[in-house]
């Protein structure tokens, strides 16, 4: 197809008049110098390219040949192939086109050199099969703020998350910083911040009263640069949220703090020689970051700064909403027309008492209300926030903004989880030798003095010892499951109640049970590869990350139907796909003794009489995709819708 465009003085462009996507342009100019400059002003800023049916299409390369009649009457060409990204500015203009050079002008012909390819998705999973194939185009400046990001600091998935998206994003062509508080407890975990150099940049923020200095320490690794904010409030023994005598009572304090420092970085840390700058990204994790958007939007913004960022809450745990009297409102370091935003009050049933008026802030409610779009850590969390048993009180709200709420399952570091490669195993395995599973499971028999018995089903639970992990549900089922032919290994640490009740177990049924009380992660990879199952009744789950590891390790997993326990384990099915079937595990609902006891009780049948269903169980479970990079490239949707909109100004 040709189209030709007469571009002289004063000359309007036509329109090109295509349904297609265009991969490649050729232009020929001929003539003097304003004509083109007609052509580059009008390409450059949008005016054809992106008229009616083109707006949304990409183009990936311009060939210029520019002809000259000289004074004597011979002309002369030249062509020149430039490449121009498909990248567009925050509106979805196409940038780029400021290569073609000014000195040329004249008439123009564009002719389409290559196959049309047609450029229709519909939904996130699309769109990340369709980005797999192609390199990022459009980049970003990526700011997250997050209370932990392992290897520095890490309670749960939260810090796996922080630790590992930003490094698949780098990757990806995102500029990316992490800022998170650098936590020193005089013990050996501080050697984790041995590499990072104070950048001797000193931040004064206003909040709680007064002036609050922070300071800055920086490491650039894989990519990333992470920045740490350094004050005295981050320097006790105990986790990042409390100590043996449980939560910090100045935990609000140390996390508004983290948000306020997080929004200066940007602004003054010249990382590489340059800041990031005003324009960037910002994904607030968790309440401890629930801040930021709305400093952005009531600090920030009617000064004019940050005007053209962005922000996106990540909603990792929403029984967690940093909920605090609604006189420390005043602390935040926001102004008292905001106070609407935070505002959070308690129903009469769970006040503590009759002249309580159940007045309290929210962050995380304000964050929901203000940021440019939600983020959660799977699909099926993402819905089940929005009703009224999985909302905890910000279901209405959460509702409401259906329209920018997703969700988007974790990913794995699959270089650490790794059966083929992984230094804390027995033995090494893979999809197509199975054979190290066996030396796997009788290592761990012998380590855990169980009786090393191959053939003998074992069961397997990870995770914190408490109400939400089902727990409770566990241990009313173990007298009856102890009575069948199988062995059961807990690891795990948290409520006394507990500890001491995997502790009497253990002693009830010596071949049977163990429980490893404490965490610790060679132990982790070792039952993830030695266990045959693995069992989660979690009462909620918003994504879930053992039974990632244990279906890439050929254990399967018997789940609670529940977030993203549902959306990542497929119920088996032997009948399907012409009897050789389907699925990756077992779910089941409702969360009761009864239940979890049935559906253990077809995994260990389909285990003893159906050894060719149970390899498929296994090979269907490790075939699977879980890297970041599947999850960073749904991100980058994200990230490009949180643009279309302006961000929220008062």
């Amino acid at each position: 197809m040709i189209v030709d465009l007469t571009a002289g003085a004063g000359t309007q462009m036509g329109s090109l008049q295509t349904s297609r996507n265009l991969s490649c342009l050729c232009v020929s100019v001929r003539g003097g110098v304003q004509g083109l400059s007609t052509v580059v002003r009008q390409v450059g800023f949008n005016s054809w390219l992106l008229q009616g049916r083109i707006r949304s299409r990409k183009i990936q390369s311009l060939c210029v040949r520019s002809s000259f009649n000289n004074a004597g009457g011979s002309s002369s060409s030249e062509e020149k192939g430039l490449l121009l990204g498909a990248e567009r500015d925050g509106s979805g203009s196409v940038v780029g086109f400021q290569l073609i050079p000014h000195s040329v002008t004249g008439d123009a012909t564009i002719v389409e050199s290559h196959d049309i390819v047609a450029d229709d998705r519909d939904d996130l999973s699309e769109d990340a099969e369709q980005k797999e194939k192609t390199p990022t185009k459009l980049t970003f400046n990526i700011i997250f703020v997050t209370a932990e990001a392992a290897p520095y600091s890490k309670t749960g998935g939260l810090g796996d998350v922080c630790g590992s998206l930003p490094v698949a994003l780098a990757s990806r062509g995102h500029r990316v910083m992490v800022v998170s508080p650098r936590y020193l407890n005089g013990g050996p975990s501080d050697k984790k911040y041995a590499n990072t150099v104070d950048l001797d940049v000193r931040a004064t923020v206003h909040c709680f009263g007064g002036p609050q200095e922070v300071a800055y320490y920086h490491e650039y690794r894989a990519g990333v640069d992470w920045v740490f904010v350094d004050h005295p409030s981050y320097r006790r023994p105990g986790t990042p949220y409390g100590d043996i005598y449980g939560a910090f009572g100045d935990n609000q304090f140390r996390f508004t703090l983290l948000c306020h420092a997080a929004c200066e970085a940007p602004l003054i840390l010249p990382l590489g020689g340059f800041t990031y700058g005003e324009k960037c990204l910002f994904l607030a994790n968790d309440w401890h970051a629930a801040l930021v958007p709305l400093l952005l939007a009531a600090k920030y913004r009617p000064y004019g700064v940050y005007e053209d960022a962005r922000s996106i809450v990540v909603i990792h745990n929403i029984a967690h909403q940093g909920v605090e009297p609604a006189a420390t409102y005043h602390n935040l370091g926001l102004p008292p027309e905001w106070y609407g935003a935070l505002e959070w009050i308690f129903p009469t049933w769970a006040r503590a008492h009759a002249l309580d008026t159940g007045e309290t802030v929210n962050v995380l409610k304000g964050a929901v209300a203000i940021a440019d779009r939600i983020l959660t850590v799977s699909q099926g969390y993402s819905w089940e926030i929005t009703t009224p048993e999985g909302g905890y009180g910000l279901h209405e709200l959460l509702t409401s903004r259906k329209s920018v709420l997703n969700g988007i399952t974790n990913g794995l570091d699959v270089s650490d989880w790794n059966p083929l490669t992984d230094e804390h195993t027995a033995s090494h395995y893979s999809i197509n030798d199975l054979s190290g599973k066996v030396k796997c499971k009788t290592a761990l028999q012998k380590e855990l003095g169980l009786p090393i018995r191959p053939d003998c089903p074992l069961i397997g639970f990870i995770g914190r010892l408490d109400y939400q992990k089902g727990v409770d549900i566990i241990l009313s089922a173990i007298p009856e499951l102890m009575q069948d032919d199988v062995q059961f290994v807990m690891l795990g640490s948290g409520e006394k109640q507990y500890e001491n009740w995997m502790r009497h177990t253990e002693n009830l049924f010596k071949d049977k049970f163990r429980g490893w009380v404490g965490f610790n992660v060679p132990v982790s990879h070792r039952i993830t590869a030695g266990c045959d199952i693995l069992l989660m009744p979690s009462r909620f789950e918003p994504c879930g990350l053992n039974q990632l590891y244990a279906m890439r390790y050929g254990t399967i997993p018997v789940v609670h139907s529940t977030g993203g326990l549902r959306d990542t384990v497929k119920d088996f099915n032997p009948y399907a796909q012409e009897g050789e079937g389907e699925g990756t595990g077992w779910t089941f609902s409702p969360l009761s003794k009864e239940k979890l006891l049935d559906t253990l009780k077809v995994a260990i049948s389909t285990y003893i009489e159906h050894k060719s269903s149970w390899e498929g169980l296994m090979k269907r479970g490790m075939e699977r995709d879980y890297s970041w990079e599947n999850a960073a490239i749904q991100y980058e949707q994200v990230f490009e819708w949180a643009f279309i909109d302006p961000p929220y100004v008062r």
